[in-house]
């Protein structure tokens, strides 16, 4: 089985290069803000499943830049998902816990209604509707709270500020599951396996650790086991304000990716344990 992966330094889409052998195409061979040459790259491909991988993900940037984040987010896929359609390839593409509006108190299931808050949100909407209106095979997986030893994210910002910092104050009121990256590639590599054998459903799963936590009790755990002391208080979202709003419900049901393929919510906490070892943290 033969894998074109759009995205090369990303934190998925590096995992998914040391996982497997996949062709891997960074911006400066495929430009999602150039939809029309994604798609031929598709068009042209001898891979026998695509992956996109890459996307604009400065949340609060996006704010500002809409109209470059829907390119990206949202003309970009619907553009590859159409040219794999035509050639009958399996297209898999990554969303995020952004589209919904963050409330209520229960995980949100496969088939709520999306209601974005943010320009990111919008923009990764507007790809999934594109992504599902090819007409051809597909897999939109939805997922949340992105984090591994490369890239930017949570973890790697809570172990240098727990090294600058005796105390931090951390937001309470958001919960969600923290998702290795390094489990997100596992779990594409395996769709995508199971879609080369013709065994795989189209429609979208999610796919988050568990268990689900607020942003203080995650960042209680990586001061714990990277032996960091650091006064940690929570607070609400309110006093902490950031130009795009965050949702404060991400809980995901993951339970149709489970009855498809069979793949089961990854424990966070071993995920973040072989992170912390790859950093030299512990």
């Amino acid at each position: 089985m033969k894998v074109l992966v759009f995205g090369k330094t990303g934190q998925v889409a590096t995992e998914l290069q040391r996982q497997a052998e996949v062709a891997a195409l960074g911006r400066d061979e495929a430009d999602l803000s150039d939809p029309a040459a994604c798609a031929r790259i598709i068009a042209h491909t001898d891979a026998d499943v695509i992956i996109n991988a890459a996307a604009y993900t400065a949340v609060d940037r996006a704010e500002d830049e809409e109209p470059l984040a829907a390119i990206v987010n949202g003309e970009a896929p619907s553009a590859m998902a159409r040219a794999a359609a035509a050639r009958g390839l399996p297209f898999l593409h990554i969303s995020t816990d952004y589209v919904f509006d963050g409330t209520g108190t229960g995980p949100w299931p496969t088939s709520a209604v999306p209601s974005p808050m943010s320009a990111y949100g919008r923009t990764k909407r507007q790809g999934e509707e594109g992504v599902a209106a090819a007409g051809g095979t597909y897999a939109i997986l939805r997922t949340s709270w992105v984090f591994s030893a490369h890239g930017s994210n949570f973890v790697k910002t809570m172990l240098r500020l727990g090294k600058e910092r005796e105390a931090l104050s951390i937001v309470n009121d958001q919960v969600g599951g923290p998702t290795p990256a390094a489990d997100i590639a596992t779990t594409l590599l395996a769709m995508a396996t199971a879609f080369h054998a013709e065994q795989g459903k189209s429609g979208i799963y999610h796919y988050a650790g568990t268990p689900d936590v607020s942003w203080e009790g995650f960042a209680r755990e990586i001061f714990k086991l990277a032996k960091l002391s650091v006064a940690v208080s929570g607070i609400p979202t309110s006093d902490y304000p950031t130009s795009a709003a965050r949702p404060l419900n991400s809980m995901l049901d993951c339970s149709a990716l489970e009855q498809a393929f069979n793949i089961k919510r990854p424990d966070w906490r071993m995920g973040l344990n072989k992170v912390l070892h790859e950093l030299g943290e512990i």
